[in-house]
């Protein structure tokens, strides 16, 4: 028997065109409702275009989210979009925060949205995978766009992903960018598009950007996505091949993403 769809969905919206791609997709498969916690210098306005109601906050404000939440009965919800790390430094908690904080031996990613999804499932909230309703975006094994790789690309895709995979796994980044048998640069707090800035500058041109989901991905936040910008910003550093990690990477606008890797003479493929 047929699931009903969720009569109401709330979408804690971080930058980007991901938090509307999300809402226009749950709306398509029957959503009644789309409930939007944004925030502050992070999300984008067009999403008071996409939801039916719309909260704005400042990031940090775990109580408000929570007791916004509760006003509007919402049950299920979905982290959609980054925030941005220089936000994370200026970090205004408030009270629930400041507790939740406390509790933390580490303040990574992991363990800090971790402990968001507790606290949202205490306040009757379950938090879903950020790719439901999104399914059809999660990037396919095989090239993507632009030209078949080279064995010396091929070879830095091999040892980015190895080591991709390793600072993955200890919560340190997800992309690495390598040229020539050797990585350049390793995405720590900064984020990936500021990684690639970086990497490319000291390889020049040329160089091999690797991206992976971390070992035993908790689907429910920082899923790895692909946008516009990241092509953009590759094509800016010159670089030549971009490589993602199939089935757990979204490319949330794919048509205009091939369109401007062909133009720019990248190479995108999953694996």
């Amino acid at each position: 028997m047929a699931q009903a769809p969720l009569q109401v969905l709330g979408i804690i919206a971080g930058n980007g065109v991901y938090p509307r791609k999300l809402a226009d997709a749950a709306r398509k498969a029957g959503v009644k409702r789309i409930i939007a916690a944004a925030f502050r210098n992070e999300t984008e306005p067009a999403i008071e275009q996409h939801a039916d109601v719309v909260e704005w906050l400042r990031v940090g404000q775990l109580g408000r989210l929570l007791k916004f939440f509760r006003e509007q009965e919402v049950h299920h919800a979905i982290m959609a979009g980054q925030i941005a790390p220089q936000n994370l430094f200026d970090l205004r908690p408030d009270a629930k925060a400041l507790l939740l904080l406390a509790k933390l031996k580490q303040r990574n990613a992991e363990s800090i949205f971790r402990a968001i999804a507790d606290e949202l499932a205490k306040a009757g909230v379950k938090l879903l995978p950020a790719t439901t309703f999104l399914e059809h975006y999660l990037a396919r094994a095989g090239l993507i766009a632009g030209s078949k790789l080279s064995r010396r690309e091929e070879e830095d895709v091999d040892l980015g992903w190895t080591a991709a995979k390793e600072i993955a796994r200890l919560d340190i980044g997800q992309t690495v960018i390598v040229k020539n048998g050797t990585v350049v640069a390793v995405e720590a707090f900064e984020g990936t598009n500021k990684a690639i800035r970086r990497g490319g500058a000291l390889a020049d041109k040329g160089a091999v950007m690797v991206k992976v989901g971390k070992p035993n991905q908790d689907m429910r936040f920082d899923v790895p996505v692909i946008g516009l910008e990241t092509i953009r910003i590759a094509n800016e550093t010159q670089l030549r091949v971009i490589a993602i990690e199939a089935e757990k990477t979204l490319l949330l606008e794919r048509e205009a993403i091939v369109d401007l890797a062909k133009r720019s003479g990248i190479s995108l493929l999953a694996r």
